[in-house]
């Protein structure tokens, strides 16, 4: 099948709605929540309105960029998955010209308010969480390696560090563990959705480590990540960057998670890839919220 119309075509039929999926906004606010939980954990005063606003706007661009150029270079392979079939680049509502266009403006947009709103160091660091998605991790470790999501979920993990930095204008141990909290959830996350999916990345020629390795092989590996990920997940009380109420949400949390990963390893349930992935999602949104509560309990005790 034709994967693209022509350009003309693509200008006739694209929305506002196109452009907003070509920046996969569901991504987005689980990024946009850690970032902010970033900025909040980062003072104990409060946030300027400014920083709070422009930089995650700025955060939210550049990681919007990032996602543009990804739906180009991954076209081929988004015409052949399921779940990306109907994408806009995919499907000619949107050229690829108009694809990568937008996604310079929007990357340009993120810089100039990121430098003239916060400061920088959050302006370096987000263009190269954006180059590190968009070149390094779409453009060759996601073809290249079955550590493919090991190596660029670095990328991924940026937006707390970059909240963080947006309202210090400094790196320091705390963002660095916030970083690592994802960079350790990001394995099993996104295996979880390749064992579900696995028949998709093998006719679209992608090495993800369910292809290479076989199912049994990742999920020994996705269980061993979740404990790797829970135990970094008790890092921010052992290092009292927070406090008793976060300690037992993220021992809640974590126990839940390699629950699902047990039960994965085991194939005892029906479906457990997509719900172990599903339940990855809620798991960083409630512990990222357990951090912000936490951080403002300690400073009212």
């Amino acid at each position: 099948m034709a994967i693209l119309l022509s350009e003309r075509q693509a200008r006739v039929h694209a929305s506002w709605r196109d452009y907003l999926e070509l920046t996969k906004p569901k991504v987005l606010v689980l990024m946009l929540i850690t970032s902010l939980v970033g900025m909040f954990l980062a003072t104990r005063a409060g946030v300027p309105w400014e920083v709070l606003v422009f930089g995650n706007l700025g955060i939210a661009l550049c990681a919007g960029s990032a996602a543009a150029v990804n739906h180009v270079v991954d076209r081929r392979i988004d015409s052949i998955m399921a779940r990306t079939l109907k994408r806009p680049v995919v499907n000619g509502r949107v050229s690829p010209a108009a694809a990568l266009v937008f996604a310079l403006i929007l990357a340009v947009a993120g810089q100039v308010l990121l430098l003239h709103f916060t400061n920088e160091l959050t302006a370096w660091l987000t263009l190269a969480s954006l180059l590190g998605y968009a070149v390094i991790y779409t453009g060759f470790l996601k073809r290249a390696t079955p550590q493919n999501i090991v190596i660029g979920g670095l990328a991924g993990a940026a937006p707390p560090m970059l909240g963080w930095v947006a309202v210090t204008g400094h790196l320091s141990a705390e963002p660095l563990l916030l970083v690592l909290i994802i960079f350790a959830w990001t394995p099993p996350h996104f295996w979880a959705l390749a064992i579900h999916r696995k028949e998709e990345y093998a006719k679209a020629d992608i090495p993800m480590l369910p292809v290479t390795h076989g199912e049994h092989y990742t999920k020994v590996h996705i269980l061993l990540y979740t404990l790797v990920m829970f135990a970094v997940s008790l890092l921010p009380y052992a290092i009292h960057m927070s406090g008793m109420l976060y300690l037992l949400c993220a021992i809640a949390l974590g126990g839940r998670f390699l629950q699902w990963a047990w039960v994965l390893y085991r194939d005892s349930r029906p479906h457990a890839a997509i719900k172990t992935f599903k339940y990855s999602i809620a798991y960083l949104f409630l512990l990222f919220i357990a951090l912000l509560v936490d951080h403002y309990l300690l400073l009212n005790i």
